[in-house]
This record gives C-alpha cells, structure tokens and sequence, in this order.
C-alpha cells in the first residue's frame, strides 16, 4: 500500500473517530439536570441511576392465575361442569390483559405521587416496578395497593336474607371455611391466611350454606373490637345483576374521600352516563315499593362488593341517579388509598408478589461513591502499570484506555439497540428500539466498566508483544507496526468475539442490573477493540518514523522466550486441579442438597434476605438475635459484617408473602415483621433497615434455571466457535479449560463461606468469556506456527507456542487482576461475591490455558497434527 493510499485511510479513520466523539458527548450532555435560577428544570441529565445507585424498592408482580380460577369458579359454580370452559375463561380473561394491567399500576402509582416510576411488563404476565427514593411507609403502603384487584361491583342480597342467615346459625354449629364462631358473628381463625391461600377456597366460601346456586355467602366486617379484632356477619348475595348488565367499578368517574359529621370516611363516587342509567334502574326497581321488589314495605339491601369481600349492604331508600357512597370502617389512610385505586380502575386478573427489593437512598449513595472509587483506582493501575512496562507504547495505550471511557457512552448505546434484538422482553432502562438515551447505570454495570478496563488492554498487549517480536527480527518501525497489528487482529477477533457471545447470553437470560452488566460488558469489548486497533494504529503512524531500525523501550518479564514443558506438566496438572474440582464441587453440592440456603442466595432459592445498620457499641449476639427470631424461623441465616464505627448486620430468612408462615402476617410482609421485632428486643441498639429482597419461589427457580441455561449455552456457544475457527479438538480442549474454570471457581468460592446468587452466575459467565481470550491467543500462535512450520514435531510447536505466549498471559492476567482487585476493595455485599469469583476465576483462567487447554487438546488428536492450510507468501505478505 501506497503512502497516499495508506494516509486516505487515516483520514476516514480519523472521521470515524471523531463521528464517535461527537455522538458520545451528544448521548451524555448534560449529564445532570440542569436547573435555572429559579429552580425549574430546564434539561433532564442523560445520566441515569438504577435503584442500587439512587435509593428505592423494586417489585415484581406476576397474575395469581390460581386466585383467578378460583374467582371465576366462584363466580359460576357450574362452569366446572363443562370441560375446558375454566381454562377457556381464564384464556379470555388473560389475553391482552398485560397492557391494562400496566395502566391500571400506572394510574396507582401516579395517584400516590411518586415521582419518576419504572413500570414495566415483562413476559409470562409479570410486572417489574421501580419505584425511587421512598421511604419504608410509601413502600408498605404500595405494596398493598399493587396487589388490590379494586373490582367493585353492585349487587342485592337475598330478600330474605336475615331469615336464612339466622336459621343457618341456628341449625348448625359450622363455620365458613377459616373463621370461628364469636356469639352471633364470626371471627378469622389463626390460620385464615393460610387456609386461605389454598386452591378452590374462593369457591368454597361462596358457597357456604347458600339457599340455592343463585347466591353466594358473603361476609361483612361489621365492628372493630377493642383488642383490633375484626368480626364478620354472613350475607346471601344475588349472582344475578340488580340490572340489565352488571355494575362494576368501569363506569365510575371519579371517588373521593368525605367525612360525615363525627369524622368517620367514606368513599363518594360519580358514575358516567351509562353507569348512572344503571344505577338509576336498580335503585328504581328494588327500593320501597319498587316494581321488582318482593319485600314490599321495604327496601332491599344493595351489596357493595369490592375484591369479592363485602364492604357493606346499605337499605335502598330511594331511586337514586349518579353518584352514591361507600361506607366502612376506614381509616384516612386507607379511605384515601381505596379512592385512589378506584379512580385507577380495577385490575383484569389478581397480582401476587413474586419478588421485592429495596435499598435506602443513603445505601444507594454510598454505593454509587465506592464505584466510581473501585472505576478511579482500577483505571490509574492499569494505566500505571501500562506506561511503567511499555513506555512510549503504553503511553498510546493508556490514551487507548481513556477514549474507552470517553467513547463508552457512544458504545453504550449502540449495543444496547443491538442486544435490544436478542431479547424477547424490552427493557425501556436498558435503552433499545431506536433510543439514544443512555442505559440505567447498575452497581453491576459500575463492575462491568471496572472489569473493561482492566480487559481493555488486552488486545494492546497482543499487538505490542507481536511487535516486540518484529523488532526482534530486525524489522523497521513501520514494518513491525504493520505485521504486530496484522498477525495479532485475528486472535484479537477470536478471543473479543466469544466475550461478546457471553454478553448476548447475559442478556437474553438477565434482567435489570445482570442486563446492565452485559451492556457494559460487551460495549467496553467492542469499544476497546475500536481503540486497540484502529486509534493506537493512527497514533503510532501519526507520532512514528517508519523507517526507524531503533526498537520501542518495552520492559520485559523473561530475557528470553522460556522453554518450560507445559505440555508434560500438563499430564500432573489436569488430574489433579480436576480432583480439586471435584471436590470443592461435591462439597458444594452435598451442602446444598442438605440446607440450600447455607450456599445460595435468596434469588435462587427464594426467601427474604434483610441488611440492617446497627450501633456498634450496642449490637446484640447473633445468639440474642436468633433467639428472638428462633419462633418465626429457627434456620435463619444471621451474620455480622463489621466496618468503621457501624456495623452491618445480615438476616436471612426462608419466609415470604407466599410462604405459610408468611401468609399469616399483617399485609404477609416478612420485611416488616423481622424489622419489627429486631427494633422491639434491642431498641438500644438503633436497628435500621437499609435494604431488602424478597424473592418467591417460582422467581428464585426461574433464575436458577435461567442462570443454569446461560452457563450451559456459553460453554456451548464457545465450543461450537472455537471448534468452527480451528478444529474440534481446539474447541474440546477450550471446552475443558472453561469447564475447569467454573467448577473451580464455584467451589472454592462457597468454601470461603459466601452464598452463591446471580451476579455470581454472572461473574462465573463472565470468567468463561474472559479466560477463553488467553486460551485463544494460545491456539492462534500454534495454528500459525503449524502453517508456518511443517517439519517440527506438534508436541514441540504447542510448547513453543505456549512459552511465547506466556508473557502475554501473565500481563493481561496481571492488569485484569488490578481491576478486580479495586472492585474487591470497595464493593460491598454482592459487588464484593462478584470480585471475589472474578479474582478465582482470573487465577484459574491463567492456570488453565497454560496447564489444561493445550494438553487436553494434544490429547484428543493422539499425536497427529492437525491440518490447517498452509500459510501463502501473499497470506504472510497481507499480515
């Protein structure tokens, strides 16, 4: 190539680069909001904090298809007599029900004024919802409103209904189904919540005694006792609309909250036009003297009927037209908070809590500080590191590593919209479909940048050891750029493409911050390579003298390319890494299948896991603090985690809403009920609950096969690649070495006492995606040096290989090392299990594309040497 050709080329290159540039600066400014004097919000920052950053509770919801079979069975007992016809009506009810569902949520969440909510669906009817910055009572309050159907409903009881009802309490001594006689009324037993939990208990309790199938049982809450106890009357409720069409709550305007004169609430509501004909009809035809009203000299009672429980069942005085009043015994909370659901509209199908997670603001802080540390202290290393070693050389490299994070913004971007097409669900935080607005910053996504740049330098390494090597030969300054950058692109390719496949897989299968880790992730890979190769290429040509015979200054590790004989090591090696494999392995697995939640987190096996501050100086024993737990779960995990002057306290728990102890607490909120009961026994000790998850069942057995599914398909994915850019037997032994990396990792990880969660998964696909780099870099040297040399025996060209690569996989080892190094400083809780597998795994990954890789993949072919074809003069003239 021509000078004239080869410096048309940098110009577009340098276009290119400057494109990036300005498109990266245009996606992050402003990077705060921006406000005028006043204090009106002039520009929304492009920055944006994902809840572990900011402070907030995250839940996921997902509909009670269990509850919904039971209402619509209630709703028409005969309905189980035709075949499929549940199924059919569930199918109905179900279909096209997701997008209601979010503006029903919306509406709530809007009437609560909260401010800037995420609210997302989310495939197989589930809803995540993000809610920022509330405190512990919003939270609870929230909770109860996104899992209350609000499906009001205007019904008549039975015209002789305290007839029937008393002689049914006369005539027999049982009860409904989870309730005890008290005198004349009934009262909840102490299992109601779990008796009511049950499959086909809606049915059973609607049809409780009824006189015939036209009517359902109903109970009242009729007085509140002093002890707070409520008590309940029965009612035989018509099925049959008081109208020509049913009257629920979709015709309602509008409700609000009243008092009356000695300050009780009440609920007022205004019905439109087609609502109030049909109030109007019902009201006209069963009041005093009524045309349909067979009590005569009376009016007949109107249910109110709000979530299938009876609110009450005022007399029908009079025709009335569009507006009425729902009466109870209602505090002003919950008044208010009835007449905001109502106002949002009742929901399709009932929702259940599947999942909860909550970080205080002042947690959120702390956390966002410690990353921008970790990303602080993991670039100066690096970059340190890179100058003192290479020079001139790591002088361009660390002006590499600074666009990394210059361009990041851009790179960001542009892979979330690609990635966007993997996923079968979209995640408006994580950008996609066409958005240029930057990814939600995740504390995973802080350890994804962190981890990038200690992975950045990678390819650098690859191309400045091609070109020592080049010098070696006598080469020119301008050649030795040239073949260094040629010979080095196509094990750079190799390798940063299977990081890039674990990052599709990482987000397919992940959601929320594991997305934000894969976003980061693979825009620092394709990013890096953009400088790697093409800007440090620029710089070299633009600051270089081609013709000059003087070497770059590079420090070196060894004097001299070593001869050690990896590949007879490798006979020791593989056994017996293997064996401690197997052992950590079967040590894990024997402490799982004993007590699950002693090795894996709550994600993965549900439960409710809660962190508390906690004064140093006051701070109970973990067996004062078991013991007070002991009566609500006796195999609660409890663990201290000191720090300067507070101390962090771990609880947790196999309880959750769903559980049957669970079921049986106030609002079913495990969160509250250990919090309440920690601040009550130690209230010296200034207990303060900073974060909480609570992960049901069916959500931590998703993961754990989502999360077993994603390790399964990167080692596949990989093996599959390797095997189609070298050979089967080069695919098996990467394979292997991966494999080994995992199973080591996993391991020794859960002997140091840690419990394994997502974002361990995570870091564990994240060490396959890395530790392949080096076992590829490997491969491609010996796939060159077989092209190359036809006559020297394999066993000799793979030692060979591996010794002139070992320089090379130590350096990178060495960088990655102080990037997990900062994040193993200053991460907290799962960032820290996350650094603590990546420090395993970057050790492992080292070890086992020297000791494992190349032996194993010596193994398979026996001896024979495997037949690439045979490099060309015009092939090594284009390197």
């Amino acid at each position: 190539m021509n000078s004239d050709s080869k410096s048309r080329n940098d110009i577009w290159k340098w276009l290119v680069l400057l494109i990036v540039s300005v498109f990266s600066i245009y996606v992050t400014y402003p990077p705060t909001t921006q406000k005028d004097e006043e204090g009106n919000v002039v520009q929304e920052g492009k920055l944006r904090f994902g809840l572990d950053l900011k402070g907030g509770t995250s839940f996921t919801l997902g509909v009670d298809k269990d509850k919904l079979r039971d209402i619509i069975v209630a709703a028409n007992p005969d309905i189980t007599n035709r075949p499929g016809a549940v199924e059919a009506e569930m199918n109905k009810t179900l279909n096209g029900c997701d997008e209601r569902i979010i503006q029903v949520v919306r509406r709530r969440i809007d009437g609560m004024g909260m401010n800037e909510p995420v609210i997302q669906g989310m495939k197989d009817h589930r809803l995540l919802v993000q809610l920022p910055g509330i405190d512990e009572a919003t939270r609870a309050t929230a909770k109860r409103s996104l899992q209350s159907a609000a499906f009001l409903e205007f019904r008549l009881t039975h015209a002789d209904d305290d007839r029937l009802i008393s002689e049914l309490m006369s005539k027999t001594k049982s009860c409904p189904e989870g309730y005890v006689r008290s005198g004349d009324r009934f009262v909840r037993a102490a299992n109601y919540n779990e008796v009511a939990s049950r499959p086909g208990y809606a049915t059973r309790l609607a049809t409780f005694g009824v006189p015939d199938p036209s009517y359902q049982f109903m109970l009242e809450e009729v007085r509140q006792d002093k002890g707070g106890v409520p008590s309940y009357v029965g009612h035989f409720v018509s099925r049959i609309p008081p109208a020509k069409k049913p009257i629920t709550g979709e015709y309602l305007k509008s409700a609000r909250v009243t008092l009356d004169s000695v300050g009780s609430c009440s609920i007022a509501f205004t019905f439109d036009g087609e609502g109030a004909e049909l109030f109007r009809e019902a009201t006209r035809n069963y009041k005093k003297g009524g045309p349909k009203n067979k009590r005569g000299a009376e009016g007949r009672h109107l249910a109110i009927i709000l979530d299938d429980v009876l609110i009450s069942d005022p007399v029908i005085q009079s025709e009335i037209g569009g507006e009425g009043q729902i009466t109870g015994s209602f505090t002003a909370q919950e008044a208010q908070q009835l007449a905001n659901d109502l106002n949002a509209g009742a929901l399709p199908a009932p929702l259940k809590l599947l999942a909860e997670s909550s970080v205080s603001p002042t947690v959120g802080e702390d956390a966002k500080r410690a990353g921008l540390v970790a990303a602080g202290l993991g670039f100066a290393l690096v970059a340190l590191f890179m100058f003192v070693y290479y020079w001139y050389a790591g002088l361009i490299a660390n002006i590499a590593l600074f666009l990394d994070i210059a361009l990041l913004p851009a790179a960001l971007v542009i892979v979330a919209n690609v990635l966007g097409v993997f996923a079968q669900q979209q995640d408006a935080a994580m950008g996609a479909a066409g958005s240029t607005a930057l990814p939600v910053l995740t504390m995973p996504g802080i350890a994804g940048l962190v981890l990038t740049l200690g992975m950045a330098v990678d390819a650098n390494v690859i191309i400045f050891e091609r070109i020592r090597e080049e010098f070696a030969a006598k080469a020119s300054a301008g050649t030795a750029l040239k073949n260094g950058y040629g010979r080095a692109f196509t094990a750079i390719l190799d390798s940063n493409i299977t990081t890039i496949v674990t990052g599709i897989i990482l987000f397919v299968v992940g959601t929320g911050p594991v997305r934000g880790f894969a976003i980061t992730l693979t825009a620092g890979v394709v990013i890096s390579m953009f400088t790697a190769v093409i800007v440090t290429r620029l710089l070299f040509n633009s600051t270089t003298n081609p013709e000059s015979m003087k070497p770059f200054k590079m420090l070196s590790i060894f004097k001299k390319v070593p001869s050690i004989d990896f590949v007879k090591l490798g006979k020791v090696t593989v056994f017996v890494t293997f064996g401690i494999c197997l052992l950590t392995v079967a040590i894990f697995f024997i402490r799982a299948f004993a007590n699950p939640a002693s090795v894996l987190a709550v994600d993965l096996t549900g439960g409710t896991s809660l962190v508390y501050s906690i004064d140093q100086n006051a701070k109970p024993s973990v067996g004062e603090i078991r013991k007070v737990l002991g009566e609500f779960d006796n195999a609660a995990i409890i663990q201290y985690q000191d720090g300067v002057g507070d101390s962090t306290l771990l609880v947790k728990t196999g309880e959750t809403a769903e559980s049957k102890k669970g079921l049986e607490l106030p609002n079913r909120d495990v969160a509250a009920h250990v919090t309440g009961m920690l601040q009550k026994n130690f209230d010296k000790a200034n207990i303060k609950q900073i974060s909480v998850d609570e992960v049901g069942s069916m959500v931590g057995a998703d993961l754990k096969r989502s999360g077993t599914l994603a390790v399964v398909c990167s080692l596949c994915a990989i093996l599959i690649y390797v095997a189609f850019r070298f050979e089967f037997g080069f695919g098996l032994g990467a394979l292997v070495a991966l494999a080994h990396d995992a199973l080591i990792s996993l391991g020794i990880f859960s002997l140091c006492g840690r419990q394994v969660s997502l974002l361990v998964i995570t870091a564990l696909l994240t060490i396959i995606g890395y530790s392949v780099n080096d076992t590829i870099v490997v491969f491609d040297r010996i796939r060159e040096d077989l092209r190359k040399d036809q006559k020297t025996d394999f066993k000799t060209l793979c030692n060979r290989a591996l010794n002139e690569c070992l320089s090379r996989t130590v350096i990178t080892s060495i960088t990655t090392f102080f990037a997990v190094i900062a994040l193993f400083a200053f991460g907290d809780g799962s960032i820290f299990d996350f650094a603590l597998t990546m420090l395993i795994g970057v050790i492992a990954g080292t070890f086992s594309s020297v000791f494992i890789a190349t032996p194993v993949m010596m193994w398979f072919y026996k001896g024979r040497r495997p037949q690439f074809t045979k490099e060309t003069a015009v092939e090594a003239e284009q390197k």
